[in-house]
């Protein structure tokens, strides 16, 4: 996130004003929701799952170094190469020396939050070596020059239509009518870059502390062409993404595909143990076997042990990156991602942004938040999102920042009046009958569509409010006796 680009609310009102987002953001984020629903209501002790993978990431993030260090035993054991990176410009460096070393000119790459973090493709192209991103969202992102809007869905706020369009532009082909067709295209596309690809990159699901595992999750196949195709394999992985043993991933691959995409499991998941030998391949390394590889653990740290040192914020290093709060968040849902500035969006985005690149840079983030707790509610892993964007906010303030719209005078000298107003019960009863008097004035339909004057016409230029109850305040109401027993 660049100060010379717009703010958060700038950008904010370009989503909101944008007919074919609000659409695509409308039909998918309800989609999601409902695919989670149903897949949750098949698994009877889904808050007893939750509560425990809870307490395992909890113990795991108590007890980083020593489960990092049983990892890279494990993964040194089996023949892989360990690289710790204390930041992005680390893993370029390392990634870039690799493909130098091997004559690597093109590289395919899974969906990687990780790598996107630390704009790992910018740093390659560089160099003069060709990333391809193999993920079908990934790919219309990177055709487009665009960052992802969803950590699951990196292209929701694209429909099919543009997607097309893009391709006939970028791929200078036919322009496609149906999905199938898109698809194909891209198959076809990809096929050949995985064939004349010398490097693999890929991020991780989980990785395997007792096993030494990289553990991945993917509905495309393109993850497999990625790590068994080309001769070399590196994986990015943040230092979080560690779990202590496989009794522990069979907790989070149960709640992982139903909170993301609302499926029991995905139609892969790979397990990665060190490179491929020959002797593994199809014919114990006969003629036309797959040849040995090599696999490198790239171990990110980019400001995570920092969020590790604060007590309160830890918890947020306890993400799955399912996706499952962006899709309830009712800013994202108007918003997107893209508004959000930066790699990671909605409420965790809001959360773990401010955290990585600072409140300098993304601390009006947390202010995007109604803070309803449907992101709590939704969280495989019960994060307390709420509590810890309220923590944020007070940081941003304690630094002598400001949120989003802070500097508009109307809404400044609406807070401060209705602050001296809350300190004096009759004056506020007073003025809340007022208020009430002129909610009815507005109302239309039981709703409150639009308010001609600040700050309020700032809220219903895009949403609308509940029209006051006939009958009095709930004050007002409970003395006259009205709801006791």
């Amino acid at each position: 996130m660049s100060h010379s680009e717009p703010d958060l609310t700038s950008r904010s009102h370009a989503a909101l004003g944008d007919p074919v987002l609000q659409r695509a953001l409308g039909n998918a984020t309800a989609t999601f929701i409902e695919r989670r629903r149903e897949s949750v209501a098949t698994v009877p002790d889904w808050q007893a799952l939750r509560e425990r993978a809870r307490r395992v990431k909890e113990h795991t993030v108590n007890h980083l170094d020593y489960y990092l260090e049983q990892l890279v035993g494990r993964v040194e054991e089996l023949g892989g190469i360990v690289h710790w990176a204390s930041t992005g410009e680390d893993v370029s460096r390392y990634v870039v020396g690799l493909a130098r070393a091997r004559g690597v000119r093109v590289v395919v790459k899974s969906k990687s939050m990780t790598t996107e973090e630390i704009e790992l493709n910018h740093a390659l192209e560089a160099e003069g070596i060709r990333p391809v991103e193999t993920d079908l969202g990934e790919y219309i992102i990177q055709l487009a020059r665009e960052r992802p809007s969803h950590i699951i869905v990196p292209a929701i706020h694209k429909t099919r239509e543009q997607i097309a369009d893009l391709f006939a532009e970028k791929l200078h082909v036919g322009r496609a009518q149906e999905v199938a067709e898109i698809t194909a295209v891209a198959r076809a596309r990809l096929r050949q870059e995985f064939l004349s690809a010398g490097m693999g990159i890929t991020g991780a699901n989980f990785a395997v502390a007792e096993t030494g595992t990289i553990v991945l999750v993917e509905n495309e196949g393109n993850i497999r062409l990625s790590t068994q195709v080309p001769p070399v394999h590196v994986a990015v992985v943040g230092i979080e993404k560690v779990i202590p043993s496989f009794e522990d991933l069979s907790v989070f691959l149960r709640l992982l595909p139903r909170s993301g995409t609302g499926q029991k499991q995905t139609a892969y998941v790979s397990f990665l143990n060190g490179p491929r030998r020959a002797a593994e391949a199809a014919g114990g390394g006969a003629e036309g076997a797959t040849p040995e590889t090599e696999f490198h653990l790239v171990l990110l740290d980019n400001g995570r042990t920092r969020i590790l040192a604060d007590e309160q914020m830890r918890e947020s290093l306890y993400c799955i990156r399912c996706g499952a709060c962006l899709n309830v968040c009712p800013v994202y849902q108007k918003i997107g991602g893209q508004a959000y500035g930066w790699i990671y969006p909605g409420p965790i985005g809001a959360v773990i942004s401010p955290q990585l690149q600072g409140l300098k840079e993304a601390g009006e983030l947390p202010f995007a938040s109604s803070l309803c707790g449907a992101c709590r509610e939704a969280c495989p892993v019960a994060i307390n999102l709420p509590d810890l964007l309220l923590a944020l906010r007070a940081k941003v303030k304690e630094g002598g920042g400001e949120e989003p719209g802070a500097r508009n005078t109307a809404e400044r000298a609406s807070m401060r009046a209705y602050a001296a107003m809350a300190k004096r019960p009759k004056l506020f009863a007073a003025v809340g009958r007022l208020m009430r008097g002129l909610g009815r004035l507005a109302e239309k339909g039981g709703r409150i569509r639009r308010v001609p004057f600040p700050p309020l016409s700032l809220w219903t230029k895009y949403r609308d409010l509940p029209a006051p109850p006939r009958g009095g305040s709930f004050r007002e109401r409970w003395k006259k006796g009205e709801g006791k027993e």
